[in-house]
């Protein structure tokens, strides 16, 4: 009960923070929640559903992530091409295509197979009581901070102009076309998915919850988020920007780096974290899955990490954060919130994931990982 009452009055007490500075800070801090709840309930990890399809050709999670992009992109689509919503403005998630991004994309996919979760799978999963995803998410932190130190070398490699499929051909038939695809594929999926239905009990509050609340919720949930920030949901910024406070604290100066000396990374390490909405967001995430594993009873720290495994997670983390850094995000922010937004390097960036993560799921062994969960 203990446990449970201070992961309560820790979130009401940074709900209450955040709305006496700033109620859309507030509003974004609740939808971090309702995401940490949603992913832990729902058992959604993207990671998981790369390595069953590419070792058991289970294709469950893979209908569910392609109906979720579906709807996040009918979703989106009327409010990007208005631009605005309440007189604030709008922009999707939108990055070049370039051999930065696909190494980026294809180092992230090697890595969440190492560190057993994406951005979003490592933060519900550490809120859920996993010691070793604390480990994956400091070294994740390390790796974003590298990659910022010498991005300006791989921005340097060939790159082209973002690509928005809703600009270029119209938002009603970029994103029905984009839907329709994405559905005909889930549809065609299913004659092919060999997995017996999944039969379970679901309670409000214990969970599990099916995954068709995950494909409903998630892109409602960005949908919130683009609506209260302006643009959609992002996990990893957040962890780049921790590591580069903690390196400040320890005397690094920063001041004459390219990339912390641009106008919002300079401004965004010098304010303080509460009024960053990424950071806002991932703590609410983190509270949020702690809040359901409690109320499940399933929040059981294991604090023995074998040394393999261990070393897989800092090596995992480091790969994912120096990737996510050169790949404008992780699979939320690049893939799932890239593609809501009908911009090709969303596209570009799950082909090079899921290259990455064929490697990685044959690396696993190596380290004592187990390949069938």
């Amino acid at each position: 009960m203990l446990p449970i009452l201070l992961t309560a009055a820790i979130s009401i007490a940074l709900s209450v923070h955040l709305a006496l500075a700033d109620g859309r800070m507030a509003a974004l801090f609740i939808v971090g929640l309702l995401l940490g709840i949603t992913l832990y309930h729902c058992s959604f990890g993207f990671t998981s559903a790369y390595r069953r399809l590419l070792v058991n050709g289970e294709l469950r999670a893979i209908r569910a992530q392609l109906l979720m992009l579906a709807v996040a992109t009918l979703a989106f689509a009327p409010l990007l091409a208005l631009g605005e919503a309440f007189g604030r403005p709008l922009s999707g998630a939108i990055a070049p295509v370039g051999v930065a991004m696909f190494c980026g994309a294809f180092l992230f996919g090697i890595g969440m197979q190492l560190g057993g979760g994406c951005g979003s799978g490592t933060l519900y999963a550490m809120g859920g009581g996993s010691p070793r995803m604390l480990v994956v998410l400091l070294a994740f932190c390390a790796g974003g901070f590298s990659a910022s130190l010498n991005l300006g070398a791989w921005q340097s490699l060939p790159e082209w102009p973002p690509l928005v499929l809703g600009d270029r051909f119209g938002w009603g038939m970029a994103a029905g076309a984009q839907a329709l695809l994405l559905i005909t594929a889930a549809w065609t999926l299913r004659c092919y998915d060999t997995a017996p239905p999944a039969r379970q009990s679901c309670h409000l509050w214990r969970g599990p919850w099916p995954l068709l609340a995950a494909v409903v919720l998630l892109p409602l949930l960005n949908l919130a988020t683009l609506l209260l920030a302006g643009h959609p949901w992002t996990i990893t910024w957040a962890f780049t920007l921790w590591a580069a406070k903690a390196a400040a604290l320890m005397g690094w100066n920063l001041t004459d780096d390219p990339f912390w000396s641009a106008p919002f990374q300079y401004d965004a390490l010098h304010r303080g974290i509460l009024s960053d909405v990424t950071s806002v967001m991932d703590i609410g995430l983190v509270l949020g899955a702690a809040s359901a594993a409690l109320l499940a009873r399933r929040f059981a720290p294991m604090w023995r990490i074998q040394p393999r495994s261990l070393a897989a997670a800092i090596l995992g983390g480091l790969a994912m954060g120096y990737g996510a850094r050169l790949a404008y995000g992780c699979n939320i922010g690049a893939f799932f919130s890239g593609v809501a937004s009908t911009s090709l390097h969303g596209w570009l960036w799950i082909i090079a994931a899921l290259i990455g993560s064929w490697i990685g799921v044959r690396l696993r062994p190596l380290f004592g990982l187990a390949n069938d969960s």
